[in-house]
């Protein structure tokens, strides 16, 4: 079992990229069901006023810290994570490893088109690699349902949920036990990414901790929900060492 460390009440785990994988591939050996989830600044400060956000972070199988804020942050906590845990790399390091076994992978989420052109570019780069299924995030309670007996008929070992937070947390939360799947993440915009349509920061940026400023000069647009990163830091310096 991996320690555990609080950031603003949220609980991570004290994980490498490598432990993370090789923890997520441990799910797939034991018995029921579980669901990572990926939070990054915005979605810790999400929780702060989102009481049922929190308490599902809080009952998560693995958390883990997607953004540098958040290793930053965890100085102030009682262990300090080594690195962030990007949830899209996760996922890509999950697929590379799991490409030559039996396990199987669902894309759920994104624009219409986009999960279907993730999967083939996927399958593509990782051969060998099982995509059972893809469906699109947009759907009414009728097309729900459709949806998640879609999921429990494939059955995959690992279900990519890219509803966006805190929509696809509460979703998994819902829905684990219904559609079956042994593992199930939130992966926020990556299938955006696989798909090829959004560009990730270059690898400097991302060296550097700065991947967050690559998408604020790409997408001005975002502004707004950046402001909270200000906001968070200054949350952070306020109230350290704070557990819950």
């Amino acid at each position: 079992m991996s320690k555990k460390t609080h950031v603003l009440g949220v609980p991570f785990d004290a994980v490498t990229m490598e432990q993370a994988v090789a923890k997520a591939k441990k799910m797939l050996t034991e018995e029921g069901q579980h669901f990572i989830c990926t939070p990054n600044p915005e979605i810790v400060m999400e929780a702060q006023k989102d009481r049922e956000l929190m308490n599902i972070l809080k009952e998560a199988d693995m958390v883990v810290p997607d953004g540098i804020g958040v290793v930053w942050a965890s100085k102030y906590s009682e262990t300090r994570l080594t690195e962030r845990v990007a949830g899209y790399d996760l996922t890509q390091n999950l697929m590379a490893e799991l490409a030559a076994t039996g396990e199987t992978f669902y894309f759920f989420g994104g624009a219409p088109g986009v999960a279907s052109t993730a999967a083939r570019k996927m399958m593509k780069k990782y051969p060998g690699l099982k995509i059972v299924g893809v469906h699109n995030g947009y759907f009414d309670e009728k097309e729900e349902k459709k949806i998640i007996q879609d999921i429990k008929t494939k059955s995959p070992s690992i279900l990519l949920v890219g509803l966006g937070a805190p929509k696809q947390e509460k979703w998994i939360y819902d829905n684990i036990r219904l559609v079956g799947a042994k593992v199930a993440i939130g992966v926020g915009g990556s299938f955006d990414v696989m798909a090829g349509n959004v560009k990730r920061a270059p690898k400097i940026f991302q060296k550097l901790g700065l991947e967050w400023f690559h998408r604020l000069i790409t997408q001005p647009t975002r502004w707004r929900r950046m402001m909270r990163l200000p906001k968070f830091a200054l949350t952070v310096l306020k109230t350290k060492g704070r557990k819950a």
